[in-house]
């Protein structure tokens, strides 16, 4: 094949088609964009999430469902893709506009993400919250369009750049083009909760959402270039006219023209669309009937990836109430995505050279479907492990007070033990500068809480649906102080910290990060926010100091009490106790690891054969078409997630994991029957026999044509030998 061949159809084509090492050497520009165009997606998609839930400060089935929302439209939008592509600019110029689009859109995420820009109070909080609102929808949108309206072009693209005698290395094309999904991939959900982890601001410090979005935008820029870079070499097909609006008009056609035929005296066809072989070409027809074969075996597809998609929104909620403490490495929430993209770069050399090789040396046919039903139940397994470990998870939680009730804990500041009478005639005892271990529920709004020896009862006013802290200080005659504590677990995996000044002198308590302020005797000082790991903590009164430490989990509360008998010195350590509000995460994160393995495992026998399998059953030209119609179950897939969990309301979140699976089991039982009677076809081959048949009918049009002259010649040379024997006809000289 010369340098200039088209590798299709062996006509010369604009870019070269020069092998290495049995490649085309474009297909390595491409490889190589499609891996910066991945971590920028994926790294903005992996801390998207948390993005909505603490920087624009949604709650979770909000923060939810916008990000489903988001990514169903990242999965429309190939439609488009597919339509501009194969009917208008061609692949090369659709990946190339709207890879513009994409990196704006990246940019504007970036933008959005500056809690700067309207926090002109400097505390920290944007102010105008509606505009980072509105900049990250934009954003969000540019980002969708882009992403969708490239993503059926560029494999599909990637794909025709090899020839006819290539088949083999395209296949291996598709394997190492979905490692570099998931390269990409496993970069970005390392790198960019990192970058998110960070502080940076211009006037206060917050998560750094800007850098985790503004490394993204960049990569996507580095995409853009390599792919125009490699212009020169690749080979670009022509748009083939508006393929999808013919298909649609060809399918209403033949469902108009069979309406208008429903009656019996009319014979049946073999099949409903050879209604419309009055008006369109046969190989049309047949295309479309190859197309619509496929698209209706993707019907219960969309299921998987509902599951699937949940890895990003609800399994990232789940970590965050979990301890994502590895001995040496520290894993936030987020970074637990990692381990999809880790497994899939191990999984995929191991199935494709040992595991299938190995099932068809035992004799077992083992079809793309099949390896796609056996995907679907690997991800219902996964669903099942995420209820199990959501039931760990929910055991280790706080239970907190109803709009009905309120809850109590109570502090003895006094150096001597105390013993309370508690509504019910409950008894509590108190040591010394301690608070009791848990906290009590009441429905009444005011109860009485009685110290016995000496005797002293006082009526204490509670608040509907709150935690409240009850200070008896060390005169149980005087006031009593209560002051309000944490209703629900603290946030981005930090520990809520708050200490109570029982000396009689003004304390000034600091820490890396943090400083609580001046605390006045018999007063206790605001939650600050401490991360994990050991915090030291610096009291100071007057000209002496001394330090406390403290080795901290995640997402917990505590109120340490600085009793007056502490004398500032060296025995701080001893002398301050500790109340235990909230208790830490203690469901460890390495329990996701099955339930990641699980999706994994399905992913590499679902995904990736369904991205082989639809190039391969689609025709010529409508391979983009088709690949927009699989990447439209991923849409669909996430709008049931929205719809599932709305006609649900299950009140707990393992109930929610073990429904999808059990609609997925469901769903996977009917696709095997469907995939049992699916034939599998060669588009290319059923498009030649037409081509040939059409060929046939020419030659014997032409043929007829002939011999219908020399008939026609014969009969007037007969007619003109009559004439010269007929004396009445011959001409006078």
């Amino acid at each position: 094949m010369t340098d200039n061949e088209d590798p299709k159809k062996g006509r010369k084509s604009k870019g070269t088609s020069k092998e290495v090492c049995g490649y085309p050497l474009s297909i390595f520009f491409i490889v190589v964009n499609e891996f910066c165009e991945r971590f920028s997606y994926y790294g903005m998609r992996a801390v998207l999430v948390l993005y909505f839930k603490y920087f624009l400060l949604w709650d979770d089935d909000l923060a939810t469902s916008i990000y489903h929302v988001f990514v169903a439209f990242c999965y429309l939008t190939p439609i488009l893709g597919a339509i501009v592509a194969d009917s208008w600019l061609g692949k090369f110029k659709t990946i190339i506009y709207l890879s513009i689009v994409y990196a704006i859109g990246q940019v504007t995420m970036a933008i959005s993400a500056i809690h700067d820009i309207t926090d002109t109070n400097r505390d920290g909080t944007p102010d105008n919250m509606a505009f980072h609102v509105v900049l990250s929808m934009v954003g969000l949108f540019l980002i969708a369009l882009g992403t969708g309206g490239i993503k059926p072009c560029v494999a599909a693209f990637g794909g025709d750049q090899f020839g006819d005698h290539q088949e083999k290395q395209r296949r291996t094309f598709f394997s190492v083009f979905y490692l570099c999904i998931n390269g990409g991939s496993l970069l970005s959900t390392i790198i960019t909760p990192i970058l998110r982890a960070q502080d940076c601001g211009i006037y206060t410090k917050q998560k750094c959402y800007s850098l985790a979005f503004g490394v993204p935008a960049a990569l996507m820029m580095v995409a853009l270039v390599v792919f125009i870079i490699g212009s020169g070499m690749y080979y670009k097909a022509e748009p083939q006219g508006n393929i999808m609006m013919s298909v649609c008009k060809c399918i209403g056609f033949a469902i108009k023209n069979r309406y208008k035929h429903r009656s019996k005296q009319y014979p049946k066809k073999q099949h409903w669309m050879d209604w419309a072989e009055e008006k369109y070409e046969k190989l049309l027809i047949a295309q479309i009937k190859m197309v619509l074969k496929v698209l209706f075996l993707y019907i219960p597809l969309p299921m998987f990836w509902t599951l699937f998609d949940q890895k990003g929104s609800r399994w990232t909620l789940q970590a965050t109430n979990m301890d994502g403490n590895f001995g040496l490495l520290v894993i936030q929430p987020d970074q637990m995505q990692t381990v999809n993209p880790i497994l899939i770069l191990t999984l995929v050399p191991i199935m494709d050279s040992v595991i299938y090789p190995l099932i068809k040396k035992c004799g077992l046919n083992f079809t793309p479907l099949k390896r796609m039903t056996v995907g679907m139940i690997m991800a219902a397994i996964a669903f099942v492990c995420a209820a199990v470990v959501q039931l760990q998870i929910d055991k280790t939680l706080p239970t907190f007070p109803s709009a009905s009730e309120s809850q109590l804990k109570l502090l003895n500041m006094g150096s001597t033990q105390i013993t309370c009478l508690l509504p019910g005639n409950e008894s509590l005892v108190l040591p010394a500068n301690q608070a009791s271990e848990n906290f009590f529920t009441f429905k009444d709004d005011v109860i009485s809480v009685k110290i016995v020896g000496p005797e002293v009862t006082k009526r204490i006013a509670l608040v509907k649906g709150k935690r409240q802290k009850v200070l008896i200080p060390a005169n149980i005659n005087n006031n009593w102080i209560w002051t309000d504590a944490l209703n629900s677990k603290p946030q981005q995996g930090n520990n809520a910290i708050r200490f109570i000044n029982g000396m009689n002198t003004t304390l000034n308590v600091s820490t890396a990060g943090a400083d609580f302020g001046r605390i006045e005797p018999v007063n206790c000082s605001n939650y600050s926010q401490i991360k994990n790991g050991k915090a030291i903590f610096t009291l100071q009164s007057d000209s002496q100091s001394c330090e406390y430490s403290r080795e901290f989990g995640f997402a917990s509360s505590y109120t340490f009490f600085i009793p007056s008998t502490l004398v500032i010195g060296p025995n701080c350590q001893e002398a301050i106790t500790a109340s235990e509000d909230i208790k830490p995460n203690t469901a460890h994160m390495a329990l996701q690891i099955p339930q990641y393995f699980f999706i994994t495992v399905g992913e590499v026998m679902f995904s990736v054969t369904g991205l082989e399998f639809s190039y391969s059953q689609a025709p010529s030209n409508m391979k983009a078409v088709l690949q927009a119609g699989w990447l439209l179950t991923v849409a669909v897939g996430n709008f049931i997630v929205l719809i599932v969990a709305e006609l649900a309301k299950l009140p707990k979140q393992w109930a929610e994991y073990v429904l999808f699976a059990s609609l997925l089991v469901a769903v996977c039982f009917i696709f095997s029957i469907m995939a049992h009677f699916y034939t599998y076809i060669d588009p290319s081959e059923i498009e030649a026999q037409f081509m040939k048949k059409v060929d046939e009918d020419d030659d014997d049009d032409k043929s007829q044509r002939k011999k219908a002259e020399i008939e026609m010649v014969r009969k007037d040379s007969n007619k003109s030998d009559k004439d010269e024997d007929d004396p009445d006809k011959r001409t006078k000289m």
